[in-house]
């Protein structure tokens, strides 16, 4: 059985549990704050190519747009993925993060082949204008709803960590690997490591 096929039948089976639990997601989100339960973002995907990745909205709305002051006020540089007090996230955000409920619409750009169930997380044209041609090296592969860094250290780690346990798999990749990661994500997601 080859990697695609799982994935599709893995990405049906999201896309079912999506449905069900979408009408409460979306009235959790509506009722929290203004604005739409989607949020849809530009990826960059294998060998560079861009997409746009689903999620259910977590942030309040233009939250984008406040990324570079946020960055300034708190004398961060890039690349950086995520704040762990974060204060656009909403009340409803959080809880979607602590559970990673917020990645369920990403079964859809499974389902089309824009991703895998398993691979590097992809990141997005600010993180990626910072890759050099090691860091590179991870676009290879199609990228994952789940991976190694989302097992191992979620959002912890440095670019070239990332970079380092990505490649790790890209480069060894197999079935099992493939079914060891998405065995190894339940417990990570449950604990909530990392998830912020």
């Amino acid at each position: 059985m080859n990697m695609r096929l799982l994935d599709v039948l893995g990405a049906l089976v999201g896309l079912v549990f999506t449905i069900i639990v979408w009408p409460l997601i979306a009235l959790a989100i509506k009722l929290d704050s203004e604005g739409p339960v989607l949020f849809r973002q530009v990826r960059i995907g294998q060998h560079g190519r861009p997409f746009t990745m689903l999620k259910f909205r977590t942030m309040r709305q233009n939250a984008a747009a406040e990324w570079p002051q946020l960055i300034a006020s708190r004398g961060l540089s890039e690349p950086v993925l995520k704040l762990a007090d974060d204060p656009r996230l909403t009340r409803a955000g959080r809880v979607l993060r602590r559970w990673s409920l917020d990645e369920l619409p990403q079964f859809w750009n499974v389902l089309k082949g824009e991703m895998s169930l398993v691979g590097p997380r992809p990141e997005e044209p600010r993180i990626v204008a910072f890759y050099d041609a090691y860091h590179r090296r991870r676009l290879a592969a199609k990228p994952g709803l789940t991976g190694p860094m989302q097992i191992d250290a979620r959002a912890d780690l440095s670019l070239d960590e990332r970079a380092a346990l990505d490649l790790e798999y890209v480069e060894n990749g197999s079935l099992r690997r493939y079914f060891a990661i998405l065995l190894r994500t339940i417990p990570v997601v449950i604990r909530g490591k990392g998830a912020y």
